[in-house]
């Protein structure tokens, strides 16, 4: 078998140099295999706006604060003997708190007791004396000066048995201002003064705080155009709405929604020009202690009663430069924006005001896949409301009462 050996074409120094052309020639040839072939629609899915009832509402932001809150303060000076609370201890009405330095008082209390039985024993023998000198008088043994010495003696004898009673008086407010205990039930703060020093002395030193948190305020502002809203809503002037006690609703920043429930109970009676604002409080039960003074609240007031109104989604609404937005799908599955004008949350949805008409089909999933201008492939779906969040929490919190 003999093998062959293969010239280069004429003209070529190498072989590669002849594979060229046919290489160019197939890139040509697949050319029209390799156009461009747009991607299908992207899928979606729409739904037609959820029709409910809702409450018109009003949110704010405000914070909590005690109802009560009070400085112990050494009312009389002594040196600081007992301390009976730990630093941050729940306290009820009247339990000792501090006990100051007592055998002082003590001391003046028995000194005002004694000195009233000693007035008392002047008084005794001047009304004595004015009684035997008056009848010596009649009998003109004795003379008028001498009545009138003695009876005056009497007279000093009285006012100086009342000024003693004053005293023995304010010597027992003293000796109780030493027992400093607690004016409501609440929660003390950490104790400032430590027992052995003197406290009182030229001043009316602090020795604790003591806050009563249940129940508790929550204040918050009102703006004028609200404000405007909320009377025209309710019929109500801001202090005949505080006597009515409205009822309204607040969350915590760690909370979903609005569970804890209260009423209006006190208006300003002015708005402050400089913010154009007017400050109002809410209280509400808080048995257990939970909220504290300070916290941040969320806070949501109804405005008018139920109404009907359409509802889509929180995920649907979008936001730019010209304000909200929802994308709808028309009958040729292009996606267009339509402005809207937006309402009160309720459960997850969010209330249109303006904007739609209730028979368009709106993206409430993929919206990040939908262009305005653009085909989709919609799948549809039916909105279901869930049931109301603090309806459900009473129905379980029933449910659990009428169990134990």
């Amino acid at each position: 078998m003999s093998i062959t050996k293969c010239q280069p074409l004429s003209g070529f120094r190498s072989p590669v140099w002849g594979l060229l052309p046919l290489l160019f020639l197939s890139f040509a040839a697949c050319g029209d295999k390799a156009a461009y072939t747009p991607p299908p629609p992207p899928k979606v899915t729409v739904a037609q706006p959820l029709k409910r009832a809702v409450t018109d509402y009003l949110e704010f932001s405000g914070n909590t604060q005690a109802v009560n809150t009070v400085q112990l303060r050494a009312r009389v000076e002594g040196y600081l003997e007992k301390v009976l609370f730990q630093d941050g201890d729940r306290v009820k009405k009247g339990q000792l708190l501090f006990l100051i330095q007592q055998n002082t008082y003590q001391a003046k209390l028995q000194q005002a007791q004694a000195e009233i039985l000693s007035q008392k024993a002047r008084l005794f023998h001047a009304q004595t004396e004015l009684t035997r000198y008056s009848k010596l008088l009649k009998d003109k043994a004795a003379s008028q000066i001498d009545v009138d010495q003695w009876q005056y003696e009497r007279d000093a004898a009285k006012a100086s048995v009342l000024s003693a009673e004053a005293q023995r008086d304010l010597a027992k407010l003293d000796l109780e201002y030493t027992r400093v205990t607690s004016p409501f039930d609440g929660r003390i703060d950490r104790t400032l003064k430590d027992p052995g020093n003197l406290v009182g002395a030229g001043e009316s030193t602090v020795l604790a705080e003591v806050n009563q948190i249940n129940p508790i305020y929550v204040y918050f502002n009102i703006n004028e155009r609200d404000l405007l809203r909320l009377m025209g809503g309710t019929r109500l002037s801001p202090d005949a709405a505080s006597k009515k006690k409205l009822p309204l609703f607040f969350g915590l920043a760690n909370e979903k929604g609005y569970p804890h429930q209260g009423r209006l109970d006190f208006a300003a009676i002015s708005v402050t020009p400089t913010t154009g604002s007017l400050l109002l409080r809410g209280v509400s039960p808080n048995r257990e202690g939970m909220i504290m003074p300070g916290l941040f609240a969320r806070v949501r007031v109804p405005v008018a009663e139920d109404k009907a109104a359409l509802v889509v989604p929180q995920q649907a609404l979008g936001f730019d430069q010209q304000g909200s937005f929802i994308l709808v799908v028309n009958g040729k599955n292009v996606v267009e924006r339509r402005a809207v004008t937006t309402g009160t949350e309720v459960d997850g949805f969010r209330v249109v005001e303006e904007g739609l008409q209730g028979e368009e089909w709106v993206v409430v999933e993929g919206v990040i896949k939908a262009i305005p201008g653009r085909p989709v492939n919609p799948e549809k779906k039916e909105l279901k409301a869930p049931p109301p969040k603090d309806e459900a929490a009473s129905q379980k919190g029933l449910k659990r009462k009428a169990g134990s």
